[in-house]
């Protein structure tokens, strides 16, 4: 079984406009255009069997159409986590509502929102979200959104972490894109979950099995950050690597099953 714990799709209406608009910011094209059944189409092609969609609310009135879209998705090999914005005044009623919707978690992503992830409100949501038992996944690292202003340093991480104590938090590519070194001296470790997000072919083999071997395989999610990476590609360089073969399985899939719990 493999399960994609980072993916992104948008509505219909919607999808080619954000794509492009992302493309700008990336300076590079999409592998897809955003769309529910292209993703479909790329998972059957990989051999993945479910993808997790993370959706970021980049304006807090956006909030409840990006929660009914994320219920609305749910199936036929996808399951859609929640968004949620720092300046929602109304978080904790905001997190409840997530979780008795269904959904099993949350993403954030401090340089979209314009917020650094060790901001009190951050910290709030984060420690709601713990309380009711939902997954906080988080952008970390560079973004070329704000390449020189990064709003995710595994230093501001570790802050949050030791205050808050959650337990099911996050950490998208490895850590900290492009933060490598910070990563393994300030977070390597600790009680948080990493996953591969567009990384597998941004590292060398020996760093990410460093990093893997380091943190432990059971604080490893694969994901690959489609549109931005294809997967296929990504499920191609994971199983190459020379790790054995019950670790790849606990990283495609057995870690991510007991994060969700199913």
């Amino acid at each position: 079984m493999i399960i994609d714990f980072h993916t992104h799709v948008f509505p219909d209406k919607i999808a080619e406009r954000a794509i492009s608009n992302l493309e700008n910011v990336y300076g590079g094209k999409a592998f897809l255009r955003g769309k529910k059944n292209e993703l479909q189409e790329s998972m059957e092609k990989a051999e993945i069997d479910l993808s997790i969609v993370l959706p970021v609310v980049t304006d807090v009135r956006q909030t409840a159409s990006v929660n009914e879209y994320a219920v609305a998705i749910a199936g036929d090999g996808l399951l859609s986590f929640g968004g949620i914005h720092p300046e929602d005044s109304n978080y904790k009623d905001t997190l409840r509502q997530i979780r008795q919707s269904g959904l099993k978690g949350i993403k954030i992503h401090p340089d979209y929102q314009g917020v650094y992830i060790n901001d009190l409100r951050y910290k709030r949501i984060i420690e709601q979200a713990t309380i009711e038992d939902l997954i906080i996944v988080t952008h970390a690292g560079v973004d070329p959104l704000n390449p020189k202003d990064i709003h995710a340093t595994p230093e501001m991480l570790k802050e949050v972490i030791t205050e808050v104590a959650p337990e099911k938090l996050v950490l998208a590519h490895l850590g900290g894109f492009q933060l490598t070194e910070q990563v393994l001296e300030l977070l390597v470790g600790r009680n948080v979950y990493f996953d591969t997000a567009v990384i597998l072919d941004k590292m060398s083999e020996e760093q990410i099995t460093t990093l893997i071997h380091q943190h432990g395989a059971d604080k490893i999610l694969f994901g690959t950050d489609s549109p931005w990476a294809e997967q296929k590609t990504f499920v191609d360089i994971l199983k190459s690597f020379s790790l054995s073969e019950e670790t790849k399985a606990r990283i495609f899939a057995g870690n991510a099953q007991a994060l969700l719990g199913v």
